[in-house]
């Protein structure tokens, strides 16, 4: 179990807290009203923490949108422009999703790192196996569970440099073996947070299978924070998964 607790609007993450279960819009982020529509739904269905995508500087305009329409945390998908994040914590986001060796040099990691500390929002780092960095896939040949650990322990460190700590990982992958391996190694490795997931898990009865696969045997080991059963359906489907995975681990 962590040792670190982070906390995304009203809800906390580790060391003791609930699992807790996300989803993440599949709305284009420019439809305002299809997202927020699609948000109240997730949220009926009992989805505790819900991802958006903030591709560009319009799209951070969906933030305030769902923020009024719903009480749960929204999360800001961020990839490489790190004044994405800072705009979108300005918009009152909850949580961003972000690598910080994606956005740029050490000031620009220094300038999240200190704008998301000052406003209590807390960072995930997401690696998978089509993420790693060419150094470590060079030394494991290829997306080993320990690259993933490696990767995703390595852009923690730079959120560290600036003493930020609230930090969640995820090591995704796509072979539950692997993704099982990851987050084991990390449980032992760290005291972040973990969210839990398999990527690309395929059609919808494969997607439940993979996901109650790996994700059920880390929790029976007491092993995940948060989790999101991905799946290419509807989301709502996800909540329904992930409900019946933490029911079926006896949590």
């Amino acid at each position: 179990m962590s040792k670190i607790q982070v906390k995304a609007g009203n809800v906390l993450i580790g060391n003791g807290a609930e699992v807790s279960i996300q989803s993440m819009l599949n709305t284009r982020a420019d439809d305002i009203a299809g997202s927020v529509e699609q948000a109240k739904r997730l949220e009926k269905a009992g989805c505790q923490i819900i991802r958006a995508a903030v591709p560009d500087m319009d799209a951070v305009r969906l933030i305030p949108a769902l923020k009024e329409a719903i009480s749960i945390p929204v999360v800001a998908e961020i990839h490489f422009d790190y004044k994405l994040a800072l705009e979108a914590v300005a918009a009152g986001v909850d949580k961003i999703r972000i690598n910080p060796g994606n956005i740029g040099d050490d000031d620009r990691v220094r300038q999240v790192a200190h704008t998301c500390k000052a406003h209590n929002i807390p960072i995930r780092i997401g690696v998978n196996s089509g993420s790693l960095e060419k150094d470590i896939l060079k030394k494991y040949g290829h997306p080993t569970a320990q690259a993933l650990c490696d990767s995703a322990l390595y852009h923690a460190s730079l959120l560290e440099k600036f003493d930020f700590y609230d930090t969640v990982l995820s090591m995704k992958s796509s072979d539950v073996k692997t993704m099982v391996q990851a987050y084991e190694i990390a449980a032992n490795s760290c005291d972040y947070p973990l969210h839990l997931g398999v990527t690309e898990a395929g059609t919808h009865n494969m997607a439940l299978v993979k996901s109650s696969i790996g994700i059920g045997s880390l929790l029976l080991d007491g092993i995940g924070d948060t989790i999101r059963v991905s799946m290419t359906d509807d989301p709502v489907t996800e909540i329904k998964a992930g409900f019946d995975i933490l029911k079926g681990a006896g949590i």
